[in-house]
């Protein structure tokens, strides 16, 4: 949302993409970290805006990934040109990397960050590695796929991992980078943060809220049914954002979705370790908004 965007590449994204495109009036930028809330926002999203729970089209056709490189530009911008509903266009750029506009809506989804990498450990083994190369253009991985190690482990090699944080985004000071940024815009009227654990203890009161921010019509208990965790597992096939077939199973990207998870996983040693490297990351006011839960 900057004058001069930052660009953020990896494999298989490139928010370069962002740039020229053109937005309308009332456009809804869903911006999120992978595995912390951006299906279930998109969803609240279409429903909000189209007002059916019964969606006319699969999600990932209604609410495209931009700047994802699985699907040409100019195929997702003239998907995109071709809606005449309002738009809600999925990212997993921080708001730096997105360009600013007054007109258009910034939604952004924040997740305890140890769920989402718990939930992130998990989708790597649902992912076709092989599809999501040819895909992209890059060689396929040689042989069968190593051994994954627990998930209690991955989380420990992940908290202590001290990565680039713009190089990789989904690691612990990337999550925390996106979500500062994206903390330190909540006071402008069209960029809105959404908790995720919002969404699971009041989904119908959140969704009100987002509607009235959004100038939408609240939503009526059908539509609020309809973006609950089991209505969406249930609707896996249209909902998951799956349109190359890069998942092993459609199902399986909605796992879970509960809290708490990831810190029930970890000894007291290893959470405070977590919370000492979080601290240095993040202002304590997001900190302690992003951890209620705990308190």
């Amino acid at each position: 949302m900057s004058d001069a965007p930052t660009r953020y590449r990896s494999a298989d994204e490139d928010s370069a993409r962002w740039l020229g495109f053109p937005f309308r009036p009332g456009d809804i930028v869903i911006s999120t970290r992978s595995k912390s809330g951006t299906t279930w926002m998109q969803m609240i999203c279409a429903l909000l805006v189209l007002r059916t729970p019964e969606l006319p089209a699969p999600l990932i056709e209604l609410s495209p990934w931009l700047d994802w490189l699985v699907e040409p530009q100019e195929r997702v911008y003239a998907r995109l040109a071709a809606q005449r509903h309002r738009r809600f266009i999925k990212t997993h750029t921080p708001l730096d990397g997105v360009p600013g506009d007054p007109r258009v809506h910034y939604v952004v989804v924040a997740r305890h960050p140890l769920d989402t990498a718990v939930s992130l450990h998990h989708q790597g083994a649902n992912l076709d590695r092989a599809r999501l190369a040819e895909l992209t253009g890059r060689s396929v991985p040689p042989g069968p796929e190593g051994p994954r190690q627990p998930v209690e482990r991955a989380l420990v090699r992940w908290i202590d991992a001290d990565p680039d944080p713009s190089a990789e985004l989904d690691s612990l000071p990337g999550v925390m980078w996106h979500l500062r940024d994206a903390w330190a815009r909540r006071h402008l009227p069209n960029v809105h943060l959404v908790h995720y654990d919002d969404l699971q203890a009041d989904l119908s009161g959140q969704m009100r809220r987002l509607a009235e921010r959004l100038d939408l019509e609240p939503p009526g208990p059908d539509l609020v049914a309809a973006a609950t965790f089991a209505r969406m597992r249930a609707r896996a096939d249209r909902l998951a954002p799956d349109s190359a077939g890069v998942l092993k199973d459609r199902h399986a990207f909605f796992r879970s979705g509960r809290s708490g998870q990831g810190s029930a996983l970890l000894d007291d040693e290893t959470r405070a370790r977590y919370h000492s490297r979080v601290a240095a990351l993040a202002p304590p006011d997001l900190l302690a908004w992003l951890h209620r839960a705990e308190a």
